[in-house]
């Protein structure tokens, strides 16, 4: 059982300094003076720029209605209760609403391949802690020694966990991650976007040798095979018959089949399946990468199938194939109210938005609320967020929609720093940092354990930087909302108001907070016996019934099948009813392979949270940005390590130093995530971000972001 430990910083947390004092810091409210992306601003008034804002706002509204404004995707303040994102939400709420989005640009995915098997958009996994039950451990591109390093994060559950039963670990990723150097027993390479080619070949061979749990999918799955089909499905479209090529394509999906997809020799796919089929119980989870992809909904599906045919699901040891879970209290959050537009559209399509909004429609782009979207995006909010520009794919054309400010006519950044989404900016606010403020702060997203930070201000607000709940409630006043948005509570008053609604969950809390702020971290240690997702399914299907149309496990999902034939697709973009293996665009095979034949994906880096402190010298000089490809490919391009590069493909080229190492397979590259766009006069970046290479292109079903499918060259400078 984990305990109340102590929570210490990551590296990133150990470099704020630099951050919170560097040059880029945003100290005054500024105007754009010359073309979007320039980056050229003159300071003025905190009066005249929100007059400015609020201006904008009325007209926008009254000329082309709420669903013209939104606000973009962003984590960059993650964490803080009363400073976050919610409180545009609540103004705009209170002001009409704007356009919603659904998803995220980490799991989205993810999440709906796990709506269609588990009836659930929720994580189903059971916690790594569990793995001390278990007798193997697979993880498909699942690395917290990377993305969960600090003492916050699930990377000391792995630790404890491994101390305690030194359990075979498996990792299955194109790179050597951090994770598979310091915990795996072996790293199995694998191509980009094949994680369901190698499941299909793992699912035949346990077919063959009678290994699949057949009481289990007997009880609780539908369309494992043809007796557990919907009644009005036509024969031969069971995973079943997929599988060993009795299905509609007649392709067996042997090792030998799937070993030149994914470059796994045949033997070692066999000798994992059978790894599989002897452990008893067998923890099988995936990251965020294995989904992050153009065919990303059918990687989910298909890992989620390992647990499913062998009966892991809702026992101590085993898992759903979801990465693993956490434990958290839910505290209470900033009200925002209720929206009253009611169109939603993925997080991902807002340049669509900007550019064809009339070609937003439900059944190409997952337009939720109505048939199609009536006008573009013509006000953007972009707070704590660099996705305007950096985390987007496709920058250049992003830079195209964003520079004409005809399409979308006023773009508000509100950040700590001058990143490079802020240069396309047309107001640009500045917000305190966490240090410069006080607030409560949740734990419970990537740890075995609960906290409550009531945090003070720490040191004071540099230049004229302003918190964005005064910022917000200023604005609000000028629209003849002020007393709506604020409730007649400062922002010190709803600290207060939230954190005795703290106090009723958890009463053993001080009675004041000045109280609270002298202890400052309050944590919870999960039960003693850890919540296993699926449990009660197990003990009672028909009692305990899952939330998906059958209550059972939907290996084959009715829903999808008539997605599939009411959608409408790109060429190449498929919706299946079944976890299959699609190759896509941007993969081996694409006619574009001829001249880009590298596949580039991105990872997670130690020097940045995504594209945050980015601009933190220390952490550049700690951890450099650097490209990784392996000694074959660089021996083709006679490059060694340290060589500067130009990797590029037809969406735009990034120069970046090269790393030479074995820790990647052949034949791909892999470019840390998150570097900030720094382009030339010529528009080259000049710093090694990935998203000048990456596809706007959503996935099919989730209209997600493919941003580790894509295809690139390299030639040395």
């Amino acid at each position: 059982m984990p305990g109340i430990h102590e929570i210490r910083a990551c590296l990133r947390g150990r470099g704020m300094r630099p951050w919170i004092y560097s040059k880029d810091r945003l100290l005054y409210p500024m105007k754009r003076v010359g073309k979007r992306g320039e980056g050229k601003f003159k300071r003025i008034s905190w009066q005249e720029a929100l007059d400015t804002i609020a201006d904008k706002l009325k007209y926008v509204i009254d000329t082309f209605g709420n669903e013209s404004i939104f606000r973009i995707y962003g984590t960059g303040k993650l964490g803080g209760v009363v400073s976050s994102t919610e409180q545009i939400d609540r103004l705009m709420n209170l002001l009409g609403g704007k356009l919603n989005y659904y998803n995220s640009y980490s799991t989205a995915q993810l999440d709906h391949a796990r709506f269609y098997t588990y009836g659930t958009s929720q994580k189903c996994g059971n916690p790594i802690s569990d793995i001390i039950n278990s007798q193997l451990v697979v993880l498909f591109g699942n690395n917290p020694a990377e993305t969960r390093m600090s003492g916050g994060g699930s990377i000391r559950d792995l630790v404890v966990a491994k101390q305690q039963k030194d359990v075979r670990i498996i990792v299955i990723d194109p790179r050597h991650t951090d994770t598979a150097a310091g915990f795996a027993d072996e790293w199995i390479p694998i191509r980009p976007g094949t994680d369901a080619a190698l499941v299909s070949a793992i699912a035949h061979v346990l077919i063959i040798d009678d290994q699949v749990d057949q009481a289990f999918l007997d009880r609780y799955c539908i369309g494992y095979d043809q007796k557990t089909l919907p009644e009005h499905i036509p024969p031969d479209n069971s995973y079943k018959d997929y599988i060993l090529g009795t299905g509609k394509d007649r392709l067996p999906k042997t090792p030998l089949w799937a070993s030149s997809i994914t470059g796994i020799p045949e033997n070692r796919i066999v000798k994992l399946a059978q790894e599989i089929a002897a452990a008893k119980p067998a923890y099988i989870a995936q990251g965020w990468g294995p989904q992050r992809h153009a065919n990303g909904e059918q990687a989910v599906r298909a890992i989620c199938m390992l647990p499913i045919l062998t009966g892991n699901i809702g026992i101590a040891g085993g898992n759903s194939g979801d990465r693993e879970g956490v434990f958290g209290i839910d505290f209470p959050k900033m009200p925002v109210d209720t929206n009253p537009v009611s169109l939603s559209i993925p997080c991902f399509l807002w340049t669509k938005a900007i550019e064809d909004p009339t070609g937003v429609t439900g059944t190409t782009d997952g337009l939720r609320g109505g048939k199609s979207l009536k006008h573009p995006i013509k006000f953007l909010w972009n707070y704590a967020s660099n996705t305007l520009i950096n985390q987007h794919s496709n920058i250049g054309k992003t830079h195209e929609i964003l520079s004409d400010d005809r399409r979308c006519e006023m773009i508000v950044a509100i950040d700590t720093v001058k990143t490079a989404s802020v240069r396309y900016a047309d107001i640009v606010l500045p917000d305190t940092s966490s240090f410069e403020e006080s607030d409560l702060m949740y734990q419970g997203y990537a740890v075995e354990m609960g906290a409550l930070l009531v945090k003070q201000k720490a040191i004071n607000p540099p230049g004229e930087c302003r918190p964005i709940f005064d910022i917000c409630a200023d604005i609000a006043e000028r629209m003849g909302i002020g007393e709506q948005f604020t409730e007649k509570r400062t922002r010190e008053e709803w600290i207060e108001y939230l954190y005795q609604q703290c106090r009723t969950i958890k009463p053993k809390l001080p009675d004041h907070i000045n109280q609270a702020r002298e202890t400052g971290l309050f944590k919870w240690n999960r039960p003693v016996v850890a919540d296993i997702p699926f449990k009660q399914f197990r003990q009672d299907p028909e009692g305990s019934s899952i939330p998906t149309p059958s209550g059972k496990i939907e290996i084959f999902s009715e829903t999808l099948w008539n997605l599939s034939q009411t959608w409408k697709l790109p060429p190449g973009d498929v919706i299946s009813a079944l976890p299959e293996f699609h190759s896509t665009w941007g993969m081996p095979g694409d006619p574009d392979a001829t001249e880009y034949p590298l596949q580039v994906i991105g990872h997670y880096y130690k020097q940045r949270t995504h594209s945050s402190y980015g601009n933190n010298p220390w952490l550049a000089d700690v951890a450099p940005q650097n490209l990784w490809m392996n000694p074959l490919d660089a021996k083709k391009r006679k490059s060694k390590s340290g060589d500067r590069v130009l990797v590029f493909n037809q969406f735009g080229q990034t120069e970046v130093l090269v790393k030479i190492t074995p820790r990647i397979m052949p034949g791909v590259l892999s470019l840390p995530q998150g570097a900030w766009f720094k382009p030339d006069e010529k528009g080259t970046d000049r710093n090694g971000c990935i998203n000048v290479l990456t596809n706007q292109r959503p996935s099919p079903l989730a209209k997600g972001n493919p941003q580790h499918t894509n295809l690139a060259e390299v030639k040395r400078i």
